[in-house]
């Protein structure tokens, strides 16, 4: 953590097991047919893709796939002029602590409120969510009505490092 920074966590995807087991799923299966058409001429399954379309599947979910979770992460940090989100390769977010007006932590419920895990909401909504896993996290409540709930594995020091800085 820089001096400016009062509380920092990183949270990343390939840490949720079930993520891990179906991208690995998906990946040994390009694999796999990749492996038996180009290398050995076997056309692969029922209606087997020509050799160009194997090749293109298998760079975008045999490779492309995999390195876009390994290396998605998402990051909050608390600074001295607010909350600053970064959802690696997607978006990075920053919240000034004069748009805060209310925050609790709190457990919540990812599928039924938001719809799952990921960027949820977008910038339009009444409600947005970047969340990784779990069901625990900080919810604001901005000035202009919207809610945002920030996933977290340390809700509770996310709170108190919002609370120390919030009203300064």
């Amino acid at each position: 953590m820089t001096n400016d920074t009062s509380f920092q966590e990183v949270q990343y995807i390939y840490r949720v097991w079930w993520v891990t087991l179906l991208i690995f799923g998906i990946t040994a299966l390009m694999w796999y047919g990749f492996i038996v058409q180009i290398f050995f001429g076997v056309p692969f399954g029922a209606n087997p893709a020509s050799d160009w379309e194997v090749w293109l599947l298998w760079l975008i979910f045999g490779i492309g796939f995999p390195l876009l979770f390994y290396h998605s992460r998402l990051i909050v940090k608390v600074k001295a002029d607010g909350l600053h989100l970064k959802f690696i390769p997607f978006t990075t977010r920053y919240i000034p602590f004069e748009e805060i007006k209310s925050f609790q932590a709190r457990s919540y419920k990812p599928i039924k409120e938001f719809g799952g895990w990921g960027i949820k909401g977008w910038s339009r909504s009444k409600r947005m969510a970047y969340n990784v896993s779990g069901n625990l996290g900080v919810e604001l409540t901005l000035t202009d009505g919207r809610q945002v709930m920030i996933g977290s594995q340390n809700p509770y020091e996310l709170a108190e490092a919002i609370e120390r800085l919030w009203k300064n």
